[in-house]
């Protein structure tokens, strides 16, 4: 009988070949390690083991994404509300006209710098609903207007404005829509019954655990929990399971990934599911959950129709704005927690952008009509 021989790594492939494969590992596992030196802030009780732990070079590197556009110049009123002086004013009509000339600037800044008026405007009849986005930009100053007012318990006094979300860009960054099933996109082998997961995604942090954590918790109720302390041990959804805690895990990476934070930010690192000895932060988060909820269903979601006759923008806009307002499965894109934090623990690192323009408090919360914008 011949003796099977051992496998030789060198023999096989060569020596060069080893070498290269040696430096590519040396490489990948190096660069999966922060390099010194890395900052840990005390969050919590001394010996808990709480800390905010972050990269100063990260920190540097990140500071441009959350930069604030020139505040607008100030403008003395009128005193004629911009109902009169201009036509068709639905939600600013109790704004002063110089005011208002104030806030449409800014607000071409903040969402449409390179398109202009147009991207929301007919520019033969500035009073036209005929442009579609011209009845979303009075939506999202509607839904502006509510975060500001009804969800201080997570915004605070610091507030949104639009561009908290859109950055300069006619569609914000990070947004979120609903995946194909599952089913078309199945692996083979031991994974060909995956639930949901082991694909790469990001909102998972590219690990095993499901890859869509969005649909159920931020726009469905779906319950975020792991463990409870209630009896009968199976309430409805909430499963004290190993596959229920993996939902909840994938949103924990997102909430990490779009906070810049780890878990100890929130949790008392303790007993993670206790509230006692966890930090205000977890309440905020709490609050935020609902807020993203409330804003998907109440008002992103019931503009579908209009980005679906739209699909592409307004063509009035250019090429610069033919960027998709759907997901896969045609439903609106619609936000997470990284659509405003963008990779820090408060949004533009705390800017007090809604202090410098008043003018959106004056939006009124009359209903907008979208029929004619779908003509």
């Amino acid at each position: 009988m011949s003796k099977k021989k051992d496998f030789d790594l060198v023999s096989t492939v060569g020596w060069t070949a080893t070498a290269v494969l040696g430096v590519a590992a040396a490489f990948y596992l190096a660069s999966t390690f922060e390099r010194p030196p890395v900052i840990a802030i005390q969050w919590g009780p001394r010996g808990t083991a709480m800390e905010l732990v972050y990269n100063p070079r990260t920190v540097v590197r990140e500071l441009p994404r959350h930069a604030v556009p020139p505040k607008e110049e100030e403008v003395d009123k009128s005193g004629i509300p911009s109902r009169e002086a201009y036509q068709n004013v639905q939600v600013l009509g109790d704004l002063d006209s110089a005011e208002f000339l104030r806030l449409m600037n800014a607000l071409t800044a903040w969402v449409s710098p390179q398109q202009g008026c147009n991207y929301c405007h007919n520019p033969e009849n500035l009073a036209d609903d005929s442009v579609y986005t011209k009845v979303v930009a009075r939506k999202m100053l509607q839904m502006t207007k509510v975060i500001n007012e009804s969800w201080q318990a997570h915004v605070g006094q610091t507030g949104v404005t639009c561009w908290t979300c859109h950055r300069g860009q006619p569609v914000p960054a990070y947004v979120w829509a609903t995946e194909t099933p599952q089913a078309e996109r199945r692996t083979r082998g031991l994974m060909a019954t995956a639930a949901g997961q082991n694909t790469v995604s990001t909102a998972a942090g590219l690990s095993s655990l499901p890859t869509d954590p969005f649909t159920p918790f931020l726009l469905e109720d779906k319950q975020i929990r792991v463990t409870t302390t209630w009896t009968p041990m199976s309430l409805g959804d909430n499963r004290m399971s190993i596959k229920q805690a993996e939902w909840t895990y994938a949103l924990m990476f997102h909430f990490s990934a779009a906070t810049g934070a780890n878990c100890t930010f929130c949790h008392n690192s303790q007993n993670f599911g206790k509230w006692e000895g966890s930090t205000p932060q977890r309440v905020t988060a709490w609050h935020g959950i609902y807020m993203t909820r409330a804003m998907n269903n109440d008002w992103i979601e019931p503009l579908t129709p209009l980005w679906r006759e739209n699909p592409k923008g307004p063509p009035e806009a250019g090429a610069a704005a033919a960027l998709a307002r759907l997901g896969p499965m045609g439903d609106a894109l619609k936000i997470n927690c990284m659509t405003c934090h963008q990779g820090a623990h408060k949004p533009m690192l705390g800017a007090q952008m809604l202090a410098d323009y008043p003018e959106l408090n004056a939006v009124s919360l009359s209903p907008v009509p979208l029929r004619a914008a779908m003509r």
